[in-house]
């Protein structure tokens, strides 16, 4: 969430953040009427204990008429401090609830408008041309099933629709890209780590996943867990309710865990191979740091996310998502997206997230600089997608008789393999 006294100092600026993410700006209006009627009330509540406290002293001195009158007016006020104490409660229950609904404030610098309205950054890599090379390239399904790698119908079979099996080289693939993308992430200072997939609502609630985002989200009734979306989820609450000393940040963790996701939005896209999926494993990137320092680290996650891909030698563009686009936690969002040759465009493999305070307020994790103890800012990072990533080396590596060369970075896990091979049908 954001911080109620910039709101109230710099409401204009929290009207055209709201404007931006194309959300309701009314519900800036109703929140300061809210937090006026919070802190008034609060004064009033204050004002009356007081009064209360006062008189408590006055009566056992008092005799008489004197002690009945003060008995009197202290009923009367024991009435009017309980009736304060629920208006405060209430007001401040209304502002909370009227706060959480409000997204990160965007970032200046961010394109303003809906999907399609981002600002290319970067372009890297050169795209194939098929057709100079003298073949029409197969798609992800195709290839999969040529090397036995995906098998897409018996997932249907056991599962429904956007589920699937990695069989054979899939497999090995999958556990080759991960190995590679954590020892990255482990060379850069990265502390490795397997992350629970099940949340509790408040964890879920305070990385800002149960607003715009719900819809997506897998909920266990019986339990009241949550499936989670993104590892970034159990690593944003992994330091919740604590504070952090100022000399232990930058604190940066790598996240392996599945990742579940309803794509309720999503009907009719994608619904062909393994782009789309209800589930798939995930490798994220997650920092905690100061928040003068936000900023920095987003550039060197968005860094880390394009050596990545430049060890799979894949051809990817670098775009600054708009605002309208952003998600609520986000005040900046860059994506990486590769080149996908069957489809003939750029396609999201990484996204990454400058979220400043809004989770860390949500959470109540905080950092105790000397004698100040204040919200830190904390980043998440796609470092390694499973799924899409296949799609991406299968399409972009494939040759002409239906193998697919094996980026460099990868062969010592696959055993020094250098070209998945075809199987015999």
């Amino acid at each position: 969430m954001i911080d109620l006294r910039l709101l109230r100092e710099d409401p204009d600026r929290v009207r055209a953040s709201q404007r931006a993410r194309g959300e309701d700006v009314a519900l800036v209006d109703s929140l300061l009427s809210a937090d006026e009627r919070r802190r008034s009330s609060g004064v009033r509540f204050d004002e009356l204990r007081a009064e209360q406290k006062a008189l408590g002293k006055l009566i056992p001195k008092a005799s008489g008429d004197e002690k009945a009158e003060l008995l009197k007016k202290a009923s009367q006020l024991a009435a009017d401090v309980k009736a304060a104490d629920a208006e405060r409660d209430a007001a401040a229950a209304e502002t909370q609830e009227l706060l959480v609904q409000l997204g990160n404030l965007v970032h200046p610098d961010v394109p303003v408008g809906g999907e399609e309205d981002f600002v290319t950054l970067e372009t890297h890599g050169t795209i194939r041309d098929f057709g100079a090379e003298g073949f029409e390239p197969k798609d992800h399904l195709e290839l999969g099933q040529i090397l036995g790698a995906i098998d897409v119908e018996r997932g249907a079979k056991v599962s429904g629709s956007r589920f699937y099996f990695l069989t054979g080289v899939g497999a090995l693939l999958e556990l080759a890209l991960v190995n590679a993308a954590i020892a990255q992430a482990t060379a850069a200072g990265f502390t490795p780590m397997l992350t629970p997939a099940l949340v509790r609502p408040q964890s879920m609630a305070g990385t800002g996943f149960l607003g715009q985002a719900a819809q997506d989200v897998y909920h266990l009734d019986k339990d009241d867990l949550y499936l989670v979306g993104t590892s970034e989820v159990p690593l944003a609450a992994y330091h919740m309710d604590e504070i952090i000393d100022a000399d232990r940040l930058p604190l940066r963790y790598a996240g392996f865990s599945p990742c579940f996701r309803r794509e309720a939005g999503s009907h009719g896209k994608d619904t062909r191979g393994i782009f789309r999926v209800h589930q798939f494993d995930k490798v994220e990137m997650f920092s905690y740091v100061a928040p003068e320092d936000s900023q920095a680290e987003h550039q060197r996650l968005l860094d880390w996310e394009k050596q990545w891909l430049n060890s799979l030698e894949l051809p990817y563009r670098v775009i600054d998502v708009a605002s309208g686009d952003l998600g609520s936690s986000a005040s900046r969002k860059f994506d990486c997206e590769a080149w996908i040759p069957t489809q003939g465009k750029y396609r999201e493999l990484t996204s990454t997230s400058d979220c400043t305070e809004f989770q860390s307020r949500r959470l109540s994790i905080r950092v105790r600089d000397g004698k100040q103890v204040k919200p830190l800012a904390t980043l998440n990072g796609t470092l390694c997608a499973v799924p899409r990533t296949i799609v991406a080396i299968l399409e972009n590596h494939q040759q002409t008789d239906g193998s697919v060369r094996v980026p460099e970075v990868l062969r010592p896990y696959l055993g020094g393999r250098e070209v998945l091979e075809p199987v015999a049908k």
